[in-house]
């Protein structure tokens, strides 16, 4: 729209006797406009609409209330009920204008995207298909506002360890930070207070101090104060997520991270067309290059060592090399373990992958140890698979007996059972445990009674075993035909022990 002073501009040249064309140049606008503001004598035209509709304060607050603000039903019942044609966006700019439903919710407050002063960091959480399992994870994102880049990784879960080896993981692979760091107000970072107020907690601003910056806490319901970030998990959920295959966390890992430092960077913001890594390149001279060698966050665990020389860490067992059992310091990093030993390491030791529970451990270029911990588990989901799948009377009886105990007496039964099932046939196998069910028995010994009688009594027929008659034509038969009997009275059974 022409302002009115250079409306009056233009009529001005007019009068003095300057040209359409002349006057259209001088002013860079069209020949038809400056045409127009001539006719109108360089006055601002009344624009006011003419089919301007107005609705009833009263009538409007009656409805709003009577549909409990849901606006599509309000401007059903004002076209239908009422016969007022109004579009629903006048319906939604009234409402607003009169404040119906409470106070109009207020912006925070803007910040100019200037270089090397701010970074946002958030987390949300996903239900992703990993593996063929729909899984629960945490996505965690660091933003940095002015070159837009990001660094994306899930978690299973997330605390304030995981946040602090986030950030160091993210700002050591860029190299740099941002002068404050926005979050919300999490527990996480924050002791006390809010927004403005808010409190961050010692450990966590001595941890930022490390990388030259600060966190700040934006005002409750304010959460556009980090947009970026929130446009960030926009994207990782219309780019990153959709069409899609992860085998497992590190896979969904790996391919964020490649998404997020390789793909995204070098691809235009779609409204300014900026790209993101020329803008972290020409950004760099205004953030905090983070020192070449900063201590990565750890944690400190107490552990003894059992006579094999394994120590226990989050169900898994770290061999620990030499022939000494003494207690042991164990660091917690965000991707390995190093142990110690009055201050002496004794062994690094790279995390499994995610999900790996039981499992044997030895320090980074040292071969895999001989022995057994000595507690570590030993699961029976083999055995048990085997078993339940031989017939549904086996089934049956596992989830009778078996499956809905807890710990040894569990593990015990279906391994006693599952050797029971190599030592017979498998329809007699199948005949014992039916019994056995009917009559709610459990113990192995008994059973194995149960399927001696089958054979016994003639209740269960072993199938005749087909030999071939050529070996008589050996010579290894040949030479010996004629020697004596062997004695194998020994292995008769006593008849209190037989049956």
């Amino acid at each position: 729209m022409i302002d009115p002073d250079k409306r009056q501009a233009i009529y001005g040249l007019h009068k003095e006797g300057m040209g359409l064309r002349e006057i259209s140049r001088c002013m860079n606008i069209s020949v038809n406009t400056v045409s127009a503001i001539i006719k109108q004598k360089g006055v601002m035209p009344d624009v006011a609409r003419k089919d301007k509709r107005s609705i009833d304060e009263q009538l409007l607050r009656k409805v709003y209330n009577d549909c409990n603000g849901w606006k599509q039903r309000i401007h059903e019942i004002l076209t239908e009920d009422h016969g007022i044609k109004i579009g629903y966006s006048t319906l939604t700019r009234m409402i607003r204008e009169l404040e119906l439903g409470g106070r109009k919710k207020q912006r925070c407050h803007q910040v100019p995207d200037k270089p090397g002063e701010e970074m946002q960091h958030d987390t949300t959480t996903y239900v992703l298909e990993i593996g063929k399992k729909r899984i629960k994870v945490v996505a965690s994102i660091i933003y940095y506002r002015y070159s837009k880049i990001r660094y994306l990784k899930f978690y299973r879960s997330f605390n304030r360890f995981a946040m602090k080896c986030f950030l160091h993981e993210a700002l050591v692979f860029w190299g740099y930070a941002a002068s404050i760091c926005i979050i919300d107000n999490t527990n996480l970072a924050r002791l006390v207070g809010t927004g403005k107020q808010a409190i961050i907690t010692g450990e966590m601003e001595q941890f930022a101090l490390k990388y030259g910056f600060k966190f700040v806490c934006h005002e409750i319901n304010h959460a556009n104060r980090k947009a970026g970030n929130e446009r960030s998990f926009y994207t990782t959920e219309t780019n990153f997520i959709p069409g899609r295959k992860f085998k497992n966390l590190e896979d969904l890992n790996q391919q964020a991270f490649f998404w997020a430092t390789v793909r995204m960077p070098n691809r235009p913001v779609s409204k300014t067309r900026l790209i993101p890594a020329k803008a972290f390149e020409y950004e760099k001279s205004w953030l905090k290059k983070v020192p070449e060698f900063v201590t990565p966050p750890y944690l400190e665990h107490g552990r003894g060592t059992d006579q094999y020389g394994y120590a226990s860490f989050d169900g898994n067992f770290y061999w620990i090399p030499g022939t000494s059992r003494h207690d042991v310091k164990i660091l917690q990093y965000g991707d390995r373990l190093k142990i110690y030993h009055k201050r002496k390491l004794l062994g690094e030791y790279i995390l499994p992958p995610d999900g790996v529970k039981n499992a044997k451990i030895s320090p980074i270029g040292k071969p895999k140890p001989k022995h057994q911990p000595h507690n570590r588990k030993k699961p029976t989901a083999m055995e048990e698979a085997k078993l339940r799948a031989v017939a549904p009377e086996i089934d049956t009886f596992l989830k009778t007996f078996a499956l809905n105990q807890n710990g040894k007496k569990r593990h015990r039964l279906i391994r006693e059972l599952y050797r029971l099932h190599q030592k017979l046939a498998p329809e007699l196998f199948v005949k014992s445990i039916k019994r056995a069910l009917k009559y709610r028995i459990t113990d192995i010994r008994t059973i194995e009674k149960i399927a001696v009688l089958q054979m016994q009594t003639g209740i269960y027929e072993l199938n005749p075993v087909e030999i071939d008659m050529a070996y008589r034509n050996r010579q290894a038969y040949l030479e010996g035909r004629l020697a004596d009997d062997v004695d194998l009275s020994a292995y008769d059974l006593p008849e209190d022990e037989d049956g």
